[in-house]
């Protein structure tokens, strides 16, 4: 029976192929609908995660509790030594050192006088390290408007805006002025070696980016930290995961009295991003279920009036012999049929433009003022995840069926009397 209808399928091109047609293209709809949203979540994740929170943080239980204050007086020691017991414990993970800091910023004359001040916010990130991927992990490089990216000790960074309103040029220097972790003053003088645009006005009025090394010298942090991060090797984020790693972390020290101890969380624990992204993540869903009712309500659409045109057909078959429940059933058999053909189709094209959408990306850049950021991602791009590949059958196969089961209703409504008056005409 199954191939008797197949044949039909293939052969009967006038009864099959808008069906599968319109199946596709809706199938195909759904697939890269839901790939994009989920990579605009993964991309909302992505920038928290690099900028600010990591997969996971580990901190010390005080610059914990006033983060937001940069307490680099509370910051952790020892991190070289913590950096490889974590590395040993979570070998999925690569774990980086990052210190926070604000102060003053100086620019000096030709005479050494002052020419110029400016409050800044400081960020030391690993960039010397021969296999450190923190410039590539931030777009560094590709969000320079002049310069480079720091190549030796005592080059910095700072922000277009920051630069434009100090005046200053490439190599300029400019000083430091802030307190180390000990509160003593700490004078440290840099040179400009690159000009970069954040993408948030706080920052490009007032950011400065230094190696590590720099910032532990300046600070009197010797082998010391105010965060480490850790990233999971697949770049992705795992909420499940993290959770498991910051419990059995956490346990090492849970007994610990040291207000100085070390304390791991999660992204979805820091920043109350926890019911944000749950929000973001629910609202997702809906908008998903939306499009794929729309979808369905269209493709029911398409099999009641697939149903209805073939009435005539019907009541031949009914007058040739054949029971109602034959053609109902074999009506049924037909709508799978030409749903899966559809919905694979369809599938296959969506999940094929979902890893283009990933991969590549649409480059946004010539639409938006400024794009070229390293906060405000330029490309949007898709994700590829497994609830993909049954996704479009919901609107593809079961909303095809249903609309034939609903117009094939009408086939047990025919009565022989008025279908012979009906095949004279």
């Amino acid at each position: 029976m199954i191939k008797f209808l197949f044949k039909g399928i293939l052969r009967d091109k006038s009864r099959s192929l808008s069906p599968i047609i319109v199946i596709t293209i809706g199938v195909v709809l759904t697939v890269m609908l839901s790939g994009l949203l989920k990579g605009m979540l993964t991309d909302m994740i992505d920038q928290n995660a690099w900028f600010e929170t990591g997969h996971v943080k580990v901190m010390s239980r005080e610059y914990a509790k006033n983060k937001d204050q940069l307490p680099n007086d509370l910051a952790l020691l020892g991190v070289d030594t913590l950096m490889q017991s974590l590395q040993k414990e979570f070998p999925f993970m690569n774990w980086v050192k990052r210190i926070r800091f604000g102060g003053l910023i100086d620019v000096p004359d030709a005479q050494g006088n002052s020419k110029g001040q400016g409050p800044a916010s400081g960020m030391a990130i690993d960039l010397f390290s021969p296999h450190s991927v923190e410039a590539r992990r931030l777009n560094i490089a590709k969000s320079l408007v002049t310069g480079s990216v720091p190549s030796k000790k005592g080059e910095s960074i700072i922000g277009n805006e920051f630069a434009e309103k100090l005046h200053l040029k490439l190599g300029d220097e400019i000083t430091y002025i802030g307190s180390t972790m000990n509160g003593e003053m700490s004078f440290k003088n840099f040179r400009v070696s690159g000009t970069i645009r954040f993408g948030v006005a706080a920052m490009d009025k007032g950011a400065v980016i230094i190696d590590i090394t720099d910032a532990q010298e300046m600070l009197d942090m010797s082998d010391g930290a105010g965060e480490l991060l850790g990233f999971f090797n697949s770049g992705i984020y795992n909420d499940k995961k993290a959770q498991l790693v910051t419990e059995e972390f956490n346990e090492h020290y849970v007994q610990s009295d040291d207000n100085f101890a070390p304390i791991m969380f999660r992204l979805k624990e820091q920043n109350n991003l926890s019911g944000y992204l749950d929000f973001v993540n629910s609202m997702s869903t809906i908008l998903v279920s939306i499009f794929v009712f729309a979808m369905s309500i269209v493709l029911w659409n398409t099999g009641l009036l697939g149903g209805l045109r073939r009435y005539y057909e019907f009541g031949i078959r009914l007058a040739l012999g054949e029971s109602k429940g034959h053609i109902y059933r074999s009506l049924i058999l037909e709508a799978i049929l030409i749903g899966t053909i559809g919905s694979i189709i369809g599938s296959v094209i969506g999940l094929a433009g979902t890893w283009y959408m990933q991969v590549h990306g649409l480059d946004l850049s010539g639409f938006l003022k400024n794009a070229t950021s390293m906060m405000m991602p330029s490309i949007l791009r898709s994700q590829l995840s497994p609830e993909l590949i049954y996704i479009g059958f919901i609107p593809g196969l079961l909303a095809m069926v249903l609309g034939n089961m609903l117009s094939g209703i009408g086939i047990y409504k025919r009565e022989t009397a008025t279908l012979f008056k009906e095949l004279e005409v």
